[in-house]
């Protein structure tokens, strides 16, 4: 947009001088708009105009926010000392150099998943990077993939092979720019070759997106600065905050909302109990969106949240990048490539005995492999009644399971022996 537009100079001032999801400064940004409501914080002394006070109060009381605790006079006292200090002439300038700038509400990229935030939505969303914005309205082809910071192997291992599989269908990965999780999910992506299933006159695919918790003027956190650097490049990062803004932990946890709010899907590969990835999980379930959680071992701590939002209900159990992308209810396109080896194809799993009902297969139990037995020892061997064993022997004769030899019967495998088990075979 055009930096001198008084809308946009008008937001980039406010994301300097209101903390993100102030709900208090959102309602008074919708009452009267951006323009007058910079210019009310920046200029107006004492209390607030009564007409605003009045509107903005019913408007918290319509989103069920308390009047009380969010009064416009006690947010015109915050904002007024960084009101001083704003200058959006100068963030905007600085983000032009950066390859970057501010999108407005206002804007064609606007993204269409904040509407789902009400009063919660940005004032603004600043931007760097080399990708197309158009993607930020293509809802369904955004994914979030998050998780905790202290990733463990398996944790980065599944991760990558989701980002596979999502990339292949033409999905734009969504992260924090974290350590952890966070970085393997963007730094798989960013490994992808582009999908070649791209479909006429849709925008180019960005491989990922970045959302920040402080100002795009730096790359946070230090340790991952050449991976965020790699997503300038090929991708985008975006915030809500101004430059120069602190990544402070209250900036993180909102960060969360806009993550689950951007994206159809969110996907928690690995995270603990407590993990700040619970947060963008919940967020995205409580505006409808679906949510995936990976399963891990009982014993890992690093997967208790993953498990936890399982057992909640809150989340659908994804094991692989073809059930990930179930949840976003695509159009048939290319089969989801293999992404690991799991030692059995859903053919391979398939069992000779599947269907039979539990009196067959307590009689297939009972069957030796070498040595025949005769009904009369099957049915001490099974527990059943000779009519049962009679019958269903003829049942599994009929699926080339049993074979009569001599005086008695033997198992037979129609598919190939499976392989031992554990469980020794009866004799």
């Amino acid at each position: 947009m055009d930096n001198t537009d008084p809308e946009v100079l008008a937001r980039a001032g406010l994301t300097h001088i209101i903390e993100p999801n102030d709900q208090t400064g959102a309602a008074l940004v919708q009452v009267a708009g951006a323009i007058d409501a910079y210019r009310l914080i920046q200029d107006h002394a004492g209390p607030a105009p009564a007409s605003e006070q009045q509107q903005v109060a019913e408007l918290l009381d319509a989103h069920g926010a308390s009047r009380s605790a969010l009064r416009l006079d006690a947010g015109l006292e915050r904002w007024r000392p960084r009101a001083a200090l704003a200058d959006p002439e100068a963030d905007l300038k600085l983000m032009a150099h950066l390859g970057g700038g501010l999108i407005a509400p206002n804007d064609p990229h606007w993204p269409t998943g904040f509407e789902a935030l009400g009063l919660a939505a940005p004032l603004a969303l600043w931007y760097r990077g080399e990708g197309d914005l158009a993607i930020l309205r293509e809802t369904s082809r955004l994914v979030a993939i998050v998780g905790s910071r202290d990733a463990t192997e398996y944790g980065r291992t599944v991760t990558a092979e989701l980002v596979h599989g999502l990339r292949a269908h033409g999905i734009c990965i969504v992260s924090g720019g974290a350590y952890g999780i966070d970085a393997q999910a963007h730094q798989a992506a960013l490994a992808e070759d582009p999908p070649t299933n791209q479909s006429p006159g849709q925008p180019a695919t960005p491989p990922t997106i970045a959302v920040m918790a402080g100002g795009l003027n730096r790359f946070y956190p230090v340790g991952n600065e050449d991976l965020l650097k790699a997503v300038h490049r090929r991708g985008l990062l975006l915030a809500e905050v101004a430059p120069g803004a602190t990544p402070s932990r209250w900036r993180f946890l909102q960060r969360n909302r806009m993550i689950a709010a951007l994206c159809a899907a969110t996907i928690v590969s690995e995270a603990r109990w407590r993990s700040g990835a619970l947060s963008t999980a919940h967020h995205a379930a409580e505006m409808g969106r679906e949510v995936g959680a990976v399963p891990g071992s009982v014993f890992s701590a690093n997967s208790a949240g993953c498990h936890r939002l399982i057992r909640e209900g809150a989340a659908t159990l994804v094991t692989d990048a073809a059930e990930a992308i179930e949840l976003l209810n695509l159009p048939a396109q290319a089969p989801v490539p293999a992404t690991r080896d799991s030692g059995t194809t859903e053919a391979e799993d398939r069992r000779d005995y599947d269907g039979l009902p539990v009196q067959d297969l307590l009689l297939l139990d009972a069957l030796p492999v070498r040595i025949p037995r005769t009904a009369d020892q099957l049915a001490i061997v099974a527990g059943l009644g000779m009519g049962s064993i009679l019958g269903g022997l003829s049942r599994l004769s009929a699926r080339s399971l049993a074979q009569r030899t001599g005086n008695g019967w033997i198992r037979r495998f129609p598919n190939g022996r499976e392989p031992q088990r554990g469980a020794p075979q009866p004799d």
